[in-house]
């Protein structure tokens, strides 16, 4: 049996407008069949390449024309009949030779893969003209020896149950998934197959999938994202043969919409403890071990078992990969660089499985073997059934009376489903007209006239798909169940049963609470009694209707249509949080997690309510400088959610991949709960996902900057500790000191004028943490600090001290670095040292006071106590280490000054001592050494003043040795060194004037010289004294001293 390589696809979409908006740059490039892609952060380095059976570039190089269809420019571009032409036509050939076929789309939510199976407007995607094109190819192709039969499926996977769209009433837990023990292959039990006789109706059926889908994931029993959507079109063909038998040749052609490839990542939960019990990935995860398994299957001799059975759409699939089947896939992508590491994972993904081989055949057979078999399993069933339900009754024993019930159920079912193929039942063409009967005429679409309400959703294809009509003077939303019937019947969190009204009059639209409890906001403001609506208004009713208002008499032209992230990104502000369009490629990445946790964190807030869990949830940003970090890793804003017990105020602080994991077990939770199918009460904690055991928590952090150590200086402060929102959480005294190896500090003389002295040498200090000051009385269950300093891998901990806020640790670690290089200088310059402070949490009662409210007045007290705070990314990733950075400078000067000062009082005492001798005490060459000893390790100030001493001992010398010159200046001449601010001015004056200042000049700047001229007989004589002792070594050769004033 001939292999058959499952063919990949690439496509590339446009920048949406966010990404324009935030100047995204452009990381896929594409040549023929290779795509490569780019690493922002390394900019330099050679892209990664990858090669696939077709690379369609479809970011720019098209227009719109009068339809809205998008042409192409220039011969790059790929339009979406390109992609069918190459993709989906070839599915549509293998239909007609009687060869199942698969096409499946993977890759982010946004990337496109919706777009390309399905389309957009007038740009419809491979799905649709699969099927325009599967109708018209059995018109052309009428015979009068052959006929056609098609029926269509469609289908939900989500959280491993399975959904038929194409019906209302889906059973607890979904349809079951069983195996036919014949084939091997499983199958969907009682899945709604429709007979259709035209394109018209399978758009019809696809568009009341659709709707199902919608209303589905905005009630809050699926997110749309999270989902696998699958097209199943049976197609057959039936031809007569010479002998008058029939022959049919049939074909199932699965088009699959995966969910979004990134929640692979953000649901791995790691290190969470319920991590088993969440089946949102499970699906997408299986799938990529199933592609692996296959691949390496391709390229190894060895006997790969492939877990086809590790998920619901893996079994599905199972035909499609690695089985009877041509399959293509088409992976989409995102051209931005902030989604770099998402779409590298899908270029990943996409080079795995070209390598999977397929072993399709003709799936043709006699009609009258197929029915001869089919009667001959139906004979077997019912023998069963007549034996009490089971073929072997050794089996019989030990099976429950419920279990042969469900057996039972099982023959029944496969008996009518083999009647149903054998014709026995109804005929095709009986089918098919009950099911056009079924669907009713859809009513026009007045939504260019009417004001009406158009729901919104995180996936575009699902957004508009839902339209209430507001002609009456009054429209009521709630539930189903409320005392007098709505007219808009809404379900899900939040929804109360009397909800709210939108009142008409006469073409002005306010809207209203029925109950003073309603949650509504418009616009992101809550409502609170009525506000007046105008276009394009946002509303929000409960936690997960949005929708907009949209009244056509106001319709500006070409007007752009609200979307779900504008939407979002106004909640997330009038919570606090701050969306900009300038912003680094990370803290653009914060933004979007922002805008897709806030959702969830509400929704997991009214769970919490409804099912009275006193717990509340907030999205809360980690600065960088404010949370725990790896020498290894780049620390960024990042981006958690905070659950807080509301009765004893212990706080967890989650990431999002664990958050993402209990916020679907939360909702499956409640789902189960409105079922009537759990007892709350009865849930064991541990298997509670709003439950979690008490852990340390980080009350704040103090950051220490360790330039002083650059200048071998010591330092002692008091350090704020600060919480992640930059409110202030206490005092950490510590000292950080220079020292021998056993610890013992460094003399106060030892001070360096510039870091570079440092290098190549080795050096020691230590950090003392001394001692806490906590607020909160909270957290004197116990308290500890930890901190790392360079390059330490691990954390430095201190004990932890229980029964106070006001620890003393006394706690004492010594670093010793062998030999300073420039990385060391480039930390003590510009590095930090963070020290995290702990508190201790135990699980305790509370107040027994809070323990007899409700979870939502427990949210609103403490909604009353929290501080106003700043969530820009931008403000939050600085502000915590400005202050700390401008501090620690101010405390560095400061030392540095009082060094400088203490070394200027050394120097004043030797002068002192100088003046004191008498005149043949003074050895001026040893005052001068003295002297720049003192000020060897001073700043910069005094330190120029000693190189001005040693440049007037030079000049000095080099007067005495100078030749008799007719300048008579010399007798009156004063040897000075001058210290001061204009001492560069005299310098110069001096080194222009043969050495000399003029004695009334230097009067102006020194008053005091009349006093220092009346030692200029003592100066003279003692250098007369040198001279002449100079001039004797010279045999007698005489000079005249003329003393150099200044140079």
């Amino acid at each position: 049996m001939p292999e058959d390589s499952v063919k990949v696809a690439v496509r590339v979409r446009p920048f949406n407008q966010r990404e324009k908006d935030r100047k995204a740059v452009l990381i896929i490039q594409m040549n023929g069949q290779q795509t490569t892609i780019k690493n922002p952060d390394t900019p330099k380095d050679e892209p990664k390449k990858f090669a696939f059976d077709y690379s369609y570039w479809s970011h720019d190089g098209f227009s719109e024309d009068a339809n809205g269809i998008l042409q192409e420019t220039n011969s790059k571009y790929s339009s979406q009949r390109k992609v069918f032409n190459d993709l989906g036509q070839g599915v549509l050939d293998n239909a007609f030779q009687g060869y199942n076929c698969s096409l499946f789309a993977y890759g982010q939510t946004g990337s496109g893969k919706s777009y390309s199976m399905v389309g957009y407007g007038a740009n419809k995607g491979i799905v649709p003209m699969t099927c325009d094109e599967l109708f018209k190819t059995m018109t052309k192709g009428a015979d009068s020896n052959k006929r056609y039969e098609v029926t269509f499926s469609m289908l939900e996977i989500y959280n491993e149950q399975v959904r038929d769209l194409l019906s209302k009433d889906n059973p607890k837990g979904g349809l079951q998934v069983r195996q036919n023990p014949k084939l091997g292959l499983f199958y969907v039990v009682n899945l709604k197959k429709v007979p259709v006789g035209s394109y018209k109706e399978i758009e019809q059926r696809m568009d009341q999938g659709t709707a199902n889908r919608t209303v589905a994931s905005t009630n809050m029993n699926a997110t749309s994202s999270r989902a696998h959507t699958v097209v199943t079109i049976t197609f057959d063909q039936i031809i007569k043969k010479p002998d008058g038998g029939e022959t049919k040749k049939s074909s199932v052609m699965n088009l699959v919409d995966l969910a979004g490839s990134e929640r692979a990542e953000s649901t791995g939960a790691t290190g969470d403890r319920l991590k088993e019990g969440a089946n949102i990935n499970k699906s997408l995860s299986a799938l990529g071990n199933v592609i692996s398994a296959l691949a390496e299957k391709s390229t190894s001799k060895k006997k790969i078992l492939v877990p086809y059975r590790d998920s619901i759409l893996t079994k599905l699939l199972q035909n499609a990969l690695g089985g009877n089947s041509k399959t293509v896939m088409i992976a989409a992508l995102s051209p931005a660089d902030i989604n770099y590491d998402e779409t590298l994972s899908t270029l990943r993904y996409a080079d795995r499985a070209k390598k999977i081989k397929n072993e399709a055949v003709i799936n043709e057979n006699p009609i009258d073997k197929l029915i001869r078999d089919l009667k001959e399993e139906n004979e077997r069933l019912k023998k069963a059934l007549e034996q009490g339900g089971t073929i072997d009754t050794d089996r019989k024993t030990g099976m429950s009376d419920n279990e042969l019930i469900e057996m039972r159920r099982q023959m029944e079912e496969e008996i009518r489903q083999n009647l149903a193929q054998m014709g026995e039942g109804q005929t095709f063409e009986e089918r098919l007209k009950e099911a056009q009967a079924e669907v009713t005429n859809e009513p026009a679409d007045r939504s260019a006239s009417v004001p009406h309400l158009s729901n919104l959703n995180e996936d575009a294809m699902l957004s508009g798909k839902l339209l209430f009509y507001l002609e009456k003077p009054s429209t009521k939303f709630g539930r189903k169940d409320a005392s007098t019937p709505c007219d808009v019947q809404l379900s899900g969190l939040g929804v109360l049963k009397e909800h709210a009204s939108i009142e008409n009059n006469k073409g002005e639209f306010e809207i209203k609470q029925l109950d003073q409890n309603a949650k509504i906001k418009v616009n992101g403001s809550p409502v609170k009694g009525t506000m007046k609506l105008e276009h394009r208004d946002r509303l929000l009713f409960g936690s997960t209707h949005l929708y907009v208002f949209q009244d056509p008499s106001q319709r500006k032209k070409n007007e752009q249509p609200v979307t779900w992230e504008e939407a979002q990104n106004e909640l997330a502000q009038a919570k606090g949080f701050f969306m900009s369009d300038n912003l680094s490629r990370d803290q653009q990445i914060a933004q979007e997690q922002i805008i897709e946790l806030l959702p969830w964190v509400s929704e997991a807030n009214a769970i919490s309510e409804e099912l009275n869990k006193r717990k509340s949830f907030e999205v809360v940003l980690i600065a960088a400088a404010a949370q725990e970090w790896d020498v290894n890793k780049e620390r960024t804003t990042k981006v958690t959610v905070k659950m807080k017990d509301l009765i004893n105020n212990n706080t967890w602080l989650w990431d999002r991949a664990k958050f993402t994991n209990r916020r679907f077990l939360m909702a499956d939770m409640y789902m189960k709960w409105l079922e009537g199918d759990i007892d709350i009460s009865k849930i064991p904690k541990e298997e509670d996902p709003f439950w979690e055991p008490t852990e340390d928590v980080l009350i704040g952090i103090g950051n220490f900057f360790p330039q002083a150590l650059g200048y071998a200086l010591d330092f002692d402060d008091v350090i704020e500790i600060t919480d992640y929102k930059g409110q202030f959480e206490g005092q950490l005294s510590m000292q950080i000191i220079p020292c021998s190896k056993n610890g013992k500090p460094n003399s106060t003389d030892e001070y360096l004028d510039d870091p570079s002295e440092l290098l190549g040498k080795e050096f020691t200090f230590k950090v003392v943490t001394r001692s806490l000051q906590i607020q909160k009385a909270r957290f004197s269950k116990g308290l500890f600090v930890k901190y790392k300093v360079f390059k330490d891998e691990e954390y430095v901990k201190t004990d932890i001290i229980k029964g106070t806020l006001a620890p003393e640790f006394k706690h004492t670690k010594i670093y010793h670095f062998p030999k300073i290089t420039q990385e060391h200088l480039d930390f003590f310059e510009n590095g930090c040292v963070s020290f995290l402070v702990y508190g201790i949490q135990e699980d305790t009662s509370g107040d027994k006071k809070l323990s007899k409210m409700t979870t939502k007045e427990l949210r609103q007290i403490d909604h009353m106590k929290q501080p106003v705070e700043n969530n820009d990314p931008k403000v939050r990733s600085a502000s915590l280490h400005d202050v700390a950075h401008l501090k620690s400078e101010y405390m560095l000067l400061q030392r540095k000054f009082e060094r400088l000062e203490m070394k200027e009082r050394r120097i004043k005492r030797i002068v002192d001592e100088w003046e004191k001798k008498s005149e043949e005490e003074k050895d001026f060459t040893k005052f001068f050494n003295v002297v720049q000893a003192a000020a060897h390790a001073t700043g910069t100030k005094l330190k120029t003043r000693v190189q001005a001493v040693n440049r007037a001992l030079r000049g000095l010398k080099l007067v005495q040795q100078r030749p008799e010159s007719n300048d008579d200046r010399g007798s009156e001449a004063i040897s000075l060194h001058y210290f001061g601010e204009d001492e560069e001015e005299m310098a110069r004056i001096a080194q222009s004037n043969n050495g000399f200042v003029d004695y009334n000049k230097l009067k102006q700047k020194l008053p005091e010289i009349d006093v220092l001229a009346a030692h200029r007989r003592a100066i003279q004589s003692q250098m007369d004294e040198r001279r002449e002792k100079n001039n004797n070594q010279q045999n007698g050769d005489k000079t005249e001293s003329k003393a150099c004033a200044i140079q």
